[in-house]
């Protein structure tokens, strides 16, 4: 994700569910033509090479790096990769980076990666299409799921067996945890037990009792980052992990990296093409993030989308006898209102060991239903039961969210992703005050969900460790031809971001897919999948205004 504060476009919440990256077998078709959907006006539409999306004021684009190592570099360079067997079929590597790469003799990180080596066609294992496996094969394909947090070892080991054939005959499948992610010096920051309470923290606070305890909230969980992690805690941005990326590149022996990257993968493999863009390969970008948003906007924005998909999921709602909000959208709009109302005079009880359902966890468990549709069932049972006056559904929705684990602890991934947003921008408010007049903005954005994604946003204004960051465009002049994605009704990374990040990279090519949910490679649109395993196996990159819709 690039918006900061709790909010999780990682596409890791809802890429495992959906099965991976085989081509799909639904009705698809591909047309092109203007796209209608909400906040796409004013962008580029079609991406390429020679359109562009003008920077807003004062926004500067990424320089390059020199194409040469330095020579303080050379070491990480030079480093040989001991693959291991692990994790029931794979292979996982360790490899060191500088914490500073401005200071590369002063302290080292270790990170992890896994790999699913290329299986030969006709082996009787992958799914999809198997177009291009006959081929050579094609060097290693980076996946990273997005957050940013979420963890591209346990992403890979997940999704790698259901990559297309084609692509895994010809490609390494390689995952890296980046920096403070997974099993790579992973950034912790609370017990268990705190955790459960900084997400049940009221996020709408009425007056200066709650917001002095979201507040609180938010200390207390930036002290717990700065006293675990220490110094790597100033170091976990996404250009350093961009780095590390081209590290990990050099110790495959790729001369150009191949990746996808989905949600804040995006924003990760734009800076690497920003960064290098002679090392540039086949590079898919699904779900793309606007690197030229500042916080405010990115969060308001964001918070628009996810607008955006509830207006999607209340239609069809709407169409179910079993939708317990009502038979029309504004009908179901407002009783979800009221019913968040409720939750938040009186919390609902659950079956979990004695928790209760508070607003900010109902609230938090219908965001999680918004990044696909195939939840969209999930909630309409979790707001049934919760209009019964049981918790227990939506609360789950809500752990989910934060990778909450039976036995109530945590992983790493809203840590990390608290830890890398805050550092890759400026935090979006200095106080609460700020907050309080942005609401109304949030608010029109967002009629559901803005007045919490605004307090939500408040997180980063108390971080430790300064922002190293700031926005900026990305041109990447000189790469090959990298691959855009963006979905219309994309809830936490809007259409319009596809949009300029296509126009703001010179070679940048946009595939439009109609339909709902975070990410589409890999979600069974056989449109978008035969487009994008295209360009992997063959680096035939979509035509200008290309477009699939179910």
């Amino acid at each position: 994700m690039r918006a900061t504060g709790r909010v999780l476009a990682a596409a890791l919440a809802v890429g495992l569910l959906a099965g991976g990256c085989g081509a799909g077998s639904s009705g698809s078709s591909s047309s092109s033509g203007s796209d209608g959907s909400a906040g796409s006006a004013g962008s580029s539409g079609a991406g390429g090479a020679g359109s562009s999306t003008p920077a807003p004021p004062g926004v500067t684009p990424l320089e390059p790096l020199p194409a040469a190592v330095p020579a303080g570099l050379a070491p990480y360079y030079a480093q040989r990769l001991d693959w291991q067997s692990c994790d029931g079929g794979f292979e996982c590597t360790a490899f060191r980076v500088p914490l500073d790469y401005d200071r590369p003799g002063d302290g080292d990180l270790t990170l992890v990666a896994a790999r699913a080596t290329a299986v030969p066609a006709g082996s009787g294992s992958g799914s999809g299409s198997a177009e291009g496996a006959g081929g050579g094969r094609l060097g290693s394909l980076l996946l990273n799921p997005g957050g940013p947090g979420g963890s591209a070892v346990e992403y890979l080991e997940a999704a790698a067996r259901t990559y297309d054939s084609g692509v895994r005959a010809r490609y390494d499948l390689v995952g890296l945890d980046p920096r403070g992610v997974g099993r790579s010096n992973p950034v912790t920051c609370l017990s268990g037990d705190r955790m459960d309470a900084y997400t049940a923290v009221d996020l709408t606070p009425g007056d200066q009792h709650g917001i002095d305890a979201l507040i609180a909230a938010d200390k207390e969980f930036a002290e717990g980052c700065r006293q675990r992690a220490g110094a790597a805690l100033g170091h976990l941005g996404t250009v350093e992990a961009a780095r590390d990326m081209d590290v990990l590149r050099a110790l495959l022996g790729d001369e150009r990296l191949n990746y996808v990257g989905k949600s804040y993968g995006t924003f990760l493999g734009a800076t690497y093409a920003g960064l290098f863009p002679g090392r540039v390969g086949r590079l898919v970008l699904d779900g793309a993030v606007d690197p030229s948003l500042d916080s405010v906007t990115g969060n308001r924005t964001q918070a628009g989308g996810f607008e955006t998909a509830w207006a999607a999921f209340a239609k069809d709602c709407a169409k179910h006898e079993d939708c317990p909000l009502g038979r029309t959208e504004q009908q179901i709009g407002d009783q979800l209102t009221a019913l968040l109302a409720t939750v938040q005079a009186h919390p609902l009880p659950s079956t979990d060991h004695g928790r209760r359902l508070t607003a900010a966890q109902a609230t938090t468990g219908v965001i999680q239903a918004m990044y696909a549709d195939f939840l969209w069932p999930k909630l309409r049972t979790a707001l049934t039961d919760a209009k019964a006056g049981d918790g227990t559904s939506l609360l789950r929705l809500s752990d989910s969210y934060y990778g909450r684990e039976a036995d109530g602890s945590y992983p790493n991934l809203m840590f990390a992703n608290t830890a890398v947003n805050c550092l890759d921008l400026p935090a979006p408010f200095a106080g609460p005050e700020d907050v309080q007049r942005a609401v109304p903005d949030f608010e029109q954005a967002s009629p559901h969900f803005g007045r919490d994604m605004a307090w939500m946003a408040l997180a980063c204004t108390y971080w430790p460790v300064r922002a190293t960051g700031t926005a900026h465009t990305i041109r990447a002049a000189g790469a090959a031809p990298i691959v855009v994605v963006g979905t219309t009704r994309d809830p936490a990374t809007p259409y319009a971001w596809a949009q300029a990040l296509a126009g703001q990279l010179e070679s940048g090519r946009l595939l439009t897919y109609d339909g709902d949910g975070h990410t589409a490679y890999g979600h069974h649109d056989a449109c978008v999948d035969g487009v994008v395993n295209r360009y992997l196996l063959a680096g035939e990159a979509p035509e200008p205004g290309k477009r699939c819709a179910r």
